[in-house]
């Protein structure tokens, strides 16, 4: 794969090569390559002669992952425009906050949210909304039963199924995209602050893509993947590796709308021989201890792949266990597009995050900036071909993070073993620090994870007037008879004097990101 190329290009070129092939599955429906491509030029034409969108536009995309996500995305692309991926489950306010920032003009959203998405329109730059129900694509576009776009006070609103009616009578003018320009902004979580927008050029996304795929070629065999994807496409993990990585080799995704139903998860890949599978730790966990998903067929599973959080032991132990296959653990950022290490296909060391990608260049700091020797704890910088441009209109923000010679700080403590191996120790930000002892949560939340009784937990630092931080670990028990003592007894034979958490409390449930990694600021 060419890194010069653009995202678009890349998908033309997999619609050439594997038309036939199934692209995207979801709730019993499939579509190949030509199908997307061809619904895709008729959202991009739609576009192009029926609104006021101009090439560096601004679109914003909030759609769980149903077939229509891969048609609006490229079809966006095509025309130039730039995405704004949007999560489902945001409120009012956070919907306000991101497309007042990114400048979004146009909005495609579930139609059950087109109340509260036109409201919100009539308060920032958005003029047309365009909504969409989940098994819109599962039948042809009636003329007859699509109502054309209204105005409402200013807002343009029409139905996705008109849109592709009307798009399909007409032709997409050729749009000059260089590889440079910007095709998403990617927000942050927010869960250091305000969340940001990253710019992530073509250029970013498609050679990140080039990364990840040489450097686990035989997981991303030509024509004859077949992966789960239970992680939401407008996160840039599952973005990545399924929209761009997957369909420049030809693959086949499984769309999961709702990875927290876990028996629809099942029963939706059931029917495949599914070869690779893409989550994070409290996913795995969760089908590890469901009957439905224990009784399934695995014998063509040759790939799992962890990111977005610490993956803990015994999580890992359970799925190779069950599966037959050894999770391999990656790291990532939004700001990477996302890939920055992972572990070679049969060169996994768990608990680790692997090498690093190609290309891709790696160090470790100290708080002054000095460059740390190997297997000593630091902050981790990164620079490489996939480092985001930079945060959109934030350049102090940017000046923050990235440096005039491009290295990006992760704000992630990490070690680099001497075989070059990285090893994740913790976010810099949830380090606790107990009588001038640094303690990383993720290492106290692995031991504990190991306890019978603990279904899962978090560890956050509290205010002590004799150590400075206290550590309070917050659980999730797995049955009725959880008694706090037993498990710091267990913690106690693991964990040296000061890692012993402080206090142990119980928890109906851990607040969680859209990915499902949980949030210790919400805790704290």
């Amino acid at each position: 794969m060419n890194v010069g190329q653009t995202v678009i290009e890349v998908f033309e070129q997999a619609c050439q090569r594997y038309p036939h092939n199934p692209a995207f599955t979801c709730l019993g429906h499939t579509l190949n390559y030509s199908e997307i491509n061809q619904l895709s030029r008729h959202f991009s034409a739609y576009l192009q002669h029926c609104t006021g969108l101009q090439p560096g536009d601004r679109i914003a995309v909030q759609l769980p992952n149903l077939l229509q996500y891969p048609v609006v995305i490229f079809g966006a692309l095509r025309a130039g425009l730039i995405v704004v991926n949007t999560n489902p489950l945001y409120t009012a306010r956070e919907m306000l906050h991101q497309f007042t920032d990114s400048g979004a003009k146009a909005l495609i959203t579930l139609q059950t949210m087109s109340e509260t998405a036109i409201t919100i329109a009539h308060q920032c730059a958005i003029e047309t909304v365009i909504v969409t129900d989940p098994l819109d694509l599962h039948t042809a576009p009636d003329n007859e039963t699509n109502p054309k776009a209204v105005d409402t006070n200013g807002i343009s609103v029409t139905t996705l199924r008109n849109v592709l009616t009307q798009g399909s009578t007409l032709t997409v003018e050729p749009v000059d995209i260089e590889p440079e320009q910007i095709a998403t902004l990617q927000y942050t979580g927010g869960t250091t602050g305000v969340a940001k927008g990253a710019m992530l050029s073509h250029r970013n996304l498609v050679a990140n893509t080039r990364q990840f795929t040489q450097r686990a070629i035989e997981h991303f065999r030509e024509g004859m993947e077949i992966y789960v994807t239970p992680l939401p496409l407008y996160h840039i993990y599952a973005f990545s590796i399924h929209l761009i990585g997957m369909l420049s080799r030809g693959g086949h995704n499984l769309l999961i709308p709702n990875p927290r139903d876990i028996d629809a998860l099942v029963a939706a890949i059931k029917p495949f021989r599914f070869t690779g599978f893409v989550g994070i730790n409290t996913l795995f966990k969760a089908l590890c201890l469901h009957q439905g998903f224990r009784q399934l067929d695995f014998s063509a599973l040759i790939s799992t792949s962890a990111g977005g959080m610490a993956l803990t032991p015994d999580c890992s132990e359970k799925w190779l266990a069950l599966t037959g296959v050894t999770i391999s653990e990656g790291y990532g950022m939004t700001e990477t597009s996302p890939v920055i290490s992972s572990n070679p296909p049969g060169q996994v060391q768990v608990g680790t995050v692997g090498l690093p990608m190609p290309d891709t260049e790696i160090k470790v700091i100290d708080d002054r900036g000095n460059t740390l020797p190997v297997d000593t704890a630091g902050e981790l910088c990164v620079r490489g071909p996939q480092v985001m441009q930079g945060y959109w209109q934030r350049p102090e923000a940017t000046a923050e993070v990235l440096s005039a010679e491009g290295w990006l700080k992760t704000g992630d403590i990490a070690l680099i073993q001497a075989d070059g191996y990285l090893r994740i120790v913790d976010r810099l930000k949830d380090m606790i620090v107990v009588s001038g002892f640094n303690v990383y949560p993720n290492e106290i939340e692995a031991i504990a994870s190991m306890h019978p009784s603990v279904l899962e937990c978090a560890a956050i630092a509290t205010p002590s007037e004799k150590t400075g931080e206290a550590i309070k670990l917050l659980v999730v028990a797995s049955d009725e008879d959880f008694d706090s003592q037993h498990l710091r007894d267990f913690l106690r034979t693991q964990l040296t004097g000061y890692k012993v958490p402080a206090l142990i409390e119980l928890i109906k449930e851990l607040p969680k990101s859209n990915v499902g990694k949980i949030l210790r600021r919400e805790l704290r």
